[in-house]
């Protein structure tokens, strides 16, 4: 068989891919391993957002990008994007003022193009004891505003399964075993339980996340690695669920933006940003990361102080590699060729979950020149999800 593309990785970026490629006109197979969104993309924030905290490191496309892409999946995919109140709550001892904030949820609201979705204001002390049990001592002021959640897995599985009905392939299980890249493309051989197949692709992308350098080392010529750095995100499951919405909460020892919020009967507590060395198969919530979320739970919720968590997960951002905290580094989708005219071996790294659509257009933007003329089938701004 020969495909236009084949994409190696089940997850939203691959299948957002897929999705494009295929609403295109393009031939596409998309390989996983194991089950679709089984790496990051089911172990993230469950969050569709701007990204408040962006504004800090002054990432305004991403958060202006992402505003709008949120709008849309509200439309799209209404059964899986719901919007949901966030709490900002400002204490005394606050790294951030109560007007840093609201200067900061104005340019988000200008960014999002100042729709009903991106109101927000403050909410008068009257009633604050309705805030979940959140603590009052030394707290001066809370906002509201609205941003989205989902289940991420299912959101995957979504857009996955928008991509075949437009028919695009899927081979899952299926192991990437190895790619040639020959002059027009590359040949690839893959594995489904027993069976060695081989194929064709015009273009090999690479969309395995934190295992894309472990895709890379199989391809003959040699591909060098990216400078990448794997991130661990961690989440903690605590008992009991918040009744208001999110809480958008500083780590006191820190100032990082951490998350409270409903998530399956219980409540979501994350994330943490910790360099992770160790196998991408391997990730898990360090004992420290642990401590450090339970930490900023006890100290704003006094009824989760000393509560074992239910469980723990932990998923891997790709960032550019850089020295000092992750928290500064762009969120921006990477894209590397292993040539930048009629590229064969394409690796998208990194991004956005809330992205991830208009991250894929940006891939077939780039990829476009190199592809056969296609008689497109679908705009995927218009695709519902469900």
């Amino acid at each position: 068989m020969h495909y236009d593309l084949l994409i190696i990785g089940g997850g939203i970026q691959g299948a957002g891919i897929a999705q494009a490629g295929a609403a295109a006109g393009y031939s596409v197979m998309v390989l996983e391993k194991t089950a679709l969104a089984s790496g990051t993309s089911s172990r993230s924030s469950k969050l569709i957002h701007g990204g408040l905290r962006y504004l800090e490191s002054a990432q305004l496309r991403l958060v202006r990008e992402s505003l709008h892409e949120r709008e849309r999946l509200l439309r799209l995919a209404p059964d899986l994007v719901r919007l949901v109140p966030f709490h900002v709550p400002i204490y005394r001892d606050s790294q951030r003022r109560p007007w840093q904030i609201r200067a900061g949820l104005s340019l988000y609201a200008m960014l999002g193009g100042l729709g009903r979705n991106t109101l927000f204001h403050a909410l008068p002390r009257s009633t604050w004891n309705g805030l979940d049990g959140l603590r009052r001592d030394g707290l001066q002021a809370v906002f509201r505003y609205f941003d989205a959640q989902t289940d991420d897995a299912a959101l995957t599985r979504a857009v996955m399964h928008s991509a075949q009905t437009l028919g695009a392939q899927l081979q899952m299980p299926a192991r990437f075993v190895a790619a040639h890249i020959e002059g027009d493309g590359c040949a690839v051989q893959y594995r489904t339980d027993d069976r060695l197949h081989d194929c064709r692709a015009r273009i090999v992308i690479n969309a395995a996340g934190a295992w894309a350098g472990e895709v890379l080392d199989a391809f003959t010529p040699k591909l060098p690695r990216p400078r990448i750095e794997l991130v661990r995100g961690s989440h903690l499951v605590l008992p009991g669920q918040l009744g208001q919405g999110i809480y958008y909460l500083e780590a006191p020892s820190d100032h990082r933006a951490v998350f409270a919020m409903p998530y399956q009967q219980h409540t979501l507590i994350g994330t943490t940003e910790a360099s992770h060395d160790g196998s991408a198969d391997a990730v898990q919530a360090s004992a420290e990361e642990q401590a450090y979320l339970r930490a900023i739970a006890g100290h704003y919720f006094a009824h989760w102080r000393d509560v074992q968590p239910l469980r723990t997960f932990a998923g891997l951002r790709v960032l550019p590699a850089a020295p000092g905290r992750a928290f500064g580094r762009s969120r921006e989708t990477l894209l590397l060729r292993d040539r930048q005219q009629q590229p064969r071996v394409l690796s998208v790294l990194g991004g956005k979950l809330t992205t991830y659509r208009a991250s894929a257009e940006t891939v077939l933007a780039a990829l476009q020149p190199w592809l056969p003329t296609r008689r497109r089938k679908a705009d995927t701004r218009k695709l519902t999800l469900g």
